[in-house]
């Protein structure tokens, strides 16, 4: 069984929310990605989302925008990617990563490369923000080949049938983008929220998880009674821009920050 499926399980069992931080490899330098990693276990991640840099993020707000800048200026590929997955994994065999990003440095690499050296790295799943499940023929089959799970977005102008062909194609969990816009965007209606889920829920048996507007314990809390699991990336992000000439300070501010959504879910 895939790490994420079995990351999940137990949550249910323990009847607790998935909590996934979001960090762009590379960011503020390659150097400090895996000490921020294992930083975001110890406060309570699930399950990571890694970001890939890439030059034009276009579901990513100013904040995702500029950390990739600041990871590409230390020409981060993914080769270094999949190095930083390497080194997590001598320490952390259990918590499962998910690599998200865009295709072009995917294809620029090749498909049958990136789903080798990914899965020999230690990576778990895969959400290409822009390859929707009708384009992924042929590199779907060579994910599922090396046992990395397809994950896929699905928004609030998502009608139902096409939500239908994302749930068909989609493992792991579906990832719900909780308002209109890219990341870091304001309002948070948790209410429309539960109400999308609900049609979700009779369309796929995957966990439901919600990113796009999480910020701070609150809303962790509050989307965490609605849905499987919680994302939070922007909130995490702007932590490390704000620490990008202390660094090293960052790992405590990212335990913060994410351990009081943590303790807001659990609650």
């Amino acid at each position: 069984m895939n790490r994420i499926d079995q990351r999940f399980a137990a949550l249910k069992e323990q009847g607790r929310t998935a909590l996934i931080p979001y960090i762009t490899a590379g960011d503020p330098s390659p150097d400090y990605t895996v000490s921020y990693m294992h930083a975001l276990v110890e406060a309570g991640a699930d399950v990571i989302e890694l970001g890939i840099p890439f030059s034009d993020p276009m579901a990513d707000g100013p904040v995702i925008q500029k950390a990739c800048e600041r990871a590409l200026k230390h020409n981060t590929r993914l080769s270094h990617v999949f190095a930083m997955v390497s080194e997590f994994r001598r320490q952390d065999s259990d918590t499962p990563v998910v690599l998200m990003g865009y295709l072009n440095p995917i294809e620029r690499l090749g498909y049958p490369t990136f789903a080798k050296q990914a899965a020999e790295a230690g990576v778990d799943g895969v959400l290409i923000v822009d390859m929707p499940p009708e384009e992924a023929d042929e590199i779907a089959p060579l994910l599922k080949e090396h046992h990395l799970q397809s994950i896929f977005l699905v928004a609030p102008t998502t009608s139902e049938a096409r939500a239908a062909t994302i749930c068909a194609h989609g493992e792991g969990y579906l990832y719900y983008v909780s308002l209109k816009g890219v990341t870091g965007a304001a309002s948070l209606d948790v209410a429309a929220v539960d109400r999308q889920l609900d049609v979700l829920r009779k369309l796929t048996g995957l966990p439901l998880c919600v990113g796009f507007g999480i910020r701070d314990g609150a809303s962790a809390a509050a989307v965490g009674k609605v849905a499987d699991g919680v994302i939070v990336g922007s909130a995490l992000v702007s932590r490390i821009a704000e620490g990008c000439e202390r660094p090293e300070s960052v790992t405590a501010e990212l335990k913060t920050v994410l351990g009081e959504m943590r303790q807001a879910l659990d609650a």
